[in-house]
């Protein structure tokens, strides 16, 4: 049996230091969270899980590299870390808006409303070092060996997580089922996020490589053609959910009128990011082949 030697370099490398920040941050954040014991409903437990999530992920990665075990993984390990980074900054991003939302309100004077802060501050570091090192692992200009290392790779991630979280806000009542309109909307979602999903899975598990016809091309006309199903979903969903329908007062976290707006702006962050993929892909694709 081989012996697995020790990597020690991957320790006091930029990615490993910034790696130990984001244990330490995401650490510390659950930990006051915890201790406080104010996270109760549906957000404080989302919240929990994307720290503790990130937290022994960034744990797991650091020890398979100490230990040099990840060549022996059956996934491309520059794609899987460079696809996480880019999460888990989205997860704590999103943690770090929501938690303080909720359950952080008028003056801050009481013990369990400083460590509630202190949390928050944690957290928002923590994604400042997952941001860097999304910085860091970051492809340049001309590297295409690490397909979610690049722009359109990172903005694969990115689309699939905003997908999550418009499937997260849809009504709960299932009200989009009697209105056309809306039901393409849904099938906008589901179709783009599936597919994007796929991506991500098939370009981690070293797959792509095995289709038999030019993928780089097929994924600028996936683009294209994401980017016209989101732009009539961004006429139509807020039409359909907004057709003689104002905001009720009072309307709290959990009112639905407040889930369709975000929904429509999500939609919106999602149809800039297919349109950006869509440039970064093509630029790529074809101008980076006619100099080539």
């Amino acid at each position: 049996m081989p012996v697995t030697g020790m990597n020690a370099r991957s320790l006091i490398s930029p990615v490993g230091i910034t790696r130990f920040f984001e244990i330490f941050l995401s650490c510390t954040a659950f930990s006051l969270v915890a201790n406080a014991k104010a996270f109760s409903g549906p957000y404080g437990t989302w919240c929990m899980f994307s720290w503790c999530f990130c937290f022994a992920v960034t744990v797991l990665i650091i020890v398979l590299e100490l230990t040099e075990l990840f060549p022996r993984l059956p996934l491309s390990w520059d794609d899987f870390t460079s696809a996480f980074s880019m999460l888990a900054a989205l997860m704590i991003f999103t943690s770090s808006i929501v938690y303080p939302s909720v359950y952080i309100h008028g003056t801050c004077s009481t013990s369990v409303c400083a460590r509630q802060a202190a949390a928050t501050a944690m957290s928002c570091l923590c994604f400042i070092a997952y941001a860097i090192e999304v910085g860091l692992t970051r492809a340049r200009p001309g590297d295409v060996s690490s397909f979610l290392s690049t722009v359109p790779g990172l903005l694969k991630v990115f689309e699939a997580y905003v997908a999550c979280l418009i499937f997260s806000l849809v009504d709960n009542g299932h009200s989009y089922y009697h209105l056309p309109g809306l039901q393409w909307s849904m099938a906008v979602y589901c179709i783009c996020f599936i597919l994007t999903l796929l991506i991500i899975i098939l370009t981690i598990g070293q797959c792509l490589a095995y289709i038999p016809f030019p993928l780089e091309k097929v994924l600028v006309g996936y683009n294209a053609l994401a980017v016209l199903m989101y732009l009539t979903t961004a006429v139509i969903w807020p039409y359909y959910s907004f057709k003689g329908v104002s905001r009720p007062s009072p309307c709290n976290s959990d009112c639905q009128w407040n889930s369709k707006l975000g929904v429509t702006f999500l939609t919106y962050f999602n149809l800039i990011a297919y349109i950006v993929d869509l440039v970064y892909s093509s630029k790529m694709v074809f101008f980076v082949t006619a100099t080539t």
